[in-house]
């Protein structure tokens, strides 16, 4: 029997369309519908017959499992709650992206152990589960109506590459599944990336829309130090940090972010573009370090988001960024253990040289103490 073709172009509300897909997942149907990548062929996870004829259907090879598709990065935790600092740092990084994860399960407090045991049994692969958040609005209300998770997998056969548009997916899917979603061309046409991490460890299972020189970034640890104005304290402390790290990696400045680390300074009430203090570089000239061409920058969404660690000078500073990115609250902390920095500005030049002491002081406290900065086991 011929698919269900739902095109949500010419559908009057795509929200009739959705739910037509929506109660195909509840009868074990299988849909397929795009992602930003590819067109993906999906099944609700909460019936086996769904699963099993998706799994036949696939014939996965035996590098690949099938893959739950979760609305965000903190679903992902429910499915995946061992997920090392690896694998959170690049899946926080990328998702909603393309990039699936690969990590070992599933594990016996995730929701996949809820799950039909036969099932539990399709979705795992030499011990390893598959988990991507796709950054494509239809997929993502989908998975926000549907109860319960969904497992997809791309819609390539051994004869076809993966479709990009819906009239691709019928030629490769053809009577095999029984609703498409139309929601014409897929943005990247291309398969995501995917990658086996386990502790620290990134493999490249399949390259896709992600080069290896995007992995490598996501992999990084991003460290952004914050106060008011990125004049004075968080310029100096940027300057501190990446002077520590750069002799624990035997590298000098420039060659940093190579050892795998990136800091940033950012102030609540900076301006763009703004020179720092001509103390706060005299104070740092006592460590050999030039601060000298720093220029301010406001904190940003973008900074908070890719920030694995957040420094503050105050807590005021960190009440402020929790106000606007309360999902950051895990990664946000003040610099002094819950204590401030003073600021200061406008006090002669001998302050500025016990701020930067009392600054360095903390930095090393953090580095010796927070396994951010240690490998993994």
């Amino acid at each position: 029997m011929a698919p269900i073709v739902l095109d949500l172009k010419k559908t009057p509300d795509p929200r009739d369309a959705i739910h037509r897909a929506v109660e195909g997942f509840a009868a074990g149907q299988i849909v397929a519908m795009p992602t930003e990548t590819v067109y993906g062929i999906a099944a609700s996870a909460l019936l086996v017959e769904g699963v099993e004829r998706l799994h036949r259907l696939k014939n996965r090879p035996q590098t690949m499992p099938l893959v739950f598709l979760v609305k965000s990065y903190d679903d992902a935790l429910d499915y995946a709650p061992d997920m090392s600092m690896m694998a959170r740092r690049m899946a926080r990084k990328c998702w909603p992206g393309p990039l699936m994860i690969l990590v070992p399960g599933p594990h016996p407090d995730s929701v996949i152990s809820r799950l039909p045991e036969r099932v539990q049994e399709l979705c795992e692969l030499n011990g390893f589960i598959g988990i991507r958040v796709p950054a494509e609005n239809i997929a993502i209300e989908v998975l926000r109506l549907n109860a319960g998770p969904v497992l997809m997998c791309n819609s390539g056969t051994n004869e076809f590459e993966p479709a990009a548009n819906a009239q691709e997916l019928m030629q490769c899917a053809g009577d095999s599944v029984d609703i498409v979603l139309d929601g014409g061309p897929c943005r990247f046409a291309r398969p995501s990336t995917v990658v086996k991490i386990v502790g620290n460890d990134v493999d490249i299972v399949r390259r896709g829309v992600l080069d290896e020189r995007a992995l490598k970034r996501m992999s990084d640890v991003n460290i952004l130090i914050v106060c008011t104005g990125n004049t004075c304290r968080s310029p100096m402390a940027e300057g501190l940090l990446k002077g520590r790290l750069a002799k624990l990696a035997g590298c000098d400045f420039a060659s940093l972010s190579d050892s795998g680390f990136h800091v940033e300074s950012a102030g609540i009430a900076a301006m763009p573009g703004g020179g720092v203090s001509t103390d706060a570089v005299h104070a740092l000239q006592a460590f050999n370090i030039d601060i000298s061409n720093h220029s301010s920058q406001p904190v940003t969404e973008r900074l908070v988001q890719q920030a694995d660690l957040i420094l503050t000078m105050t807590n005021t500073h960190r009440m402020a960024i929790l106000a606007q990115w309360p999902q950051a609250a895990g990664r946000t902390f003040t610099l002094a253990n819950n204590t401030d920095v003073a600021d200061p500005i406008g006090m002669p030049a001998e302050y500025y040289t016990m701020c930067a002491e009392q600054i360095d002081k903390h930095l090393d406290n953090w580095i010796n103490e927070n396994p951010i900065f240690k490998p993994e086991s």
